[in-house]
């Protein structure tokens, strides 16, 4: 599985922005070789990177070192995900659009920045949302909760209040899906 290069290039701004440079030193060094590889040279938005190795391990080592092994830090790096990959005219297209509308794009959103994978709205209503991952090959709870962090910002950005997002069902888990639930003002 692949994931997009705008997900890859967010990961190390994230880590430093919250624990430096030191911190991103740190990270690197924690990293397998391929990964620091990546990560210590340009990551380019338009290219394609291994899922597991280039962003699923190294989450889990930032979260490791900085978050104590929990997986908060996958949801708060899914949040600054979405401030860098919706910047310009795509930030534009969110603040102007309704929240229901960035949902009902979700199918089309997902597989720009994971690839194969699929999700469908199960329901859009006014203040509140349900979608399922449908299709997945490598998921992993990281990657659920970088999604979820990402859900959540992107809506805070169209103008959702009070945001909550709950993943209540994973394929992780051995569930047929990955079900996130979403609710705002």
């Amino acid at each position: 599985m692949q994931v997009n290069g705008t997900a890859v290039a967010s990961l190390p701004l994230f880590i430093r922005s919250k624990f430096g440079e030191a911190g991103f030193n740190r990270w690197i060094q924690s990293l397998p070789a391929e990964a620091a590889k990546i990560y210590s040279t340009n990551i380019f938005p338009s290219s394609w990177y291994p899922l597991d190795k280039v962003v699923i391990e190294p989450t889990r080592k930032f979260c490791e070192l900085f978050y104590g092994g929990n997986l908060k830090g996958a949801w708060e790096g899914g949040r600054f995900s979405a401030d860098y990959g919706l910047k310009g005219v795509l930030k534009i297209f969110v603040k102007v659009a309704s929240v229901n509308l960035l949902i009902k794009k979700a199918g089309l959103i997902l597989p720009t920045y994971y690839k194969p994978s699929e999700i469908t709205v199960i329901e859009n209503e006014k203040g509140k949302a349900c979608i399922q991952i449908t299709s997945f090959p490598e998921m992993d709870q990281i990657i659920e909760f970088r999604i979820a962090g990402w859900i959540e910002r992107a809506i805070e950005i169209g103008g959702g209040k009070n945001v909550k997002v709950i993943i209540s069902s994973s394929l992780v888990k051995g569930d047929p899906y990955s079900e996130i639930k979403i609710t705002w003002l």
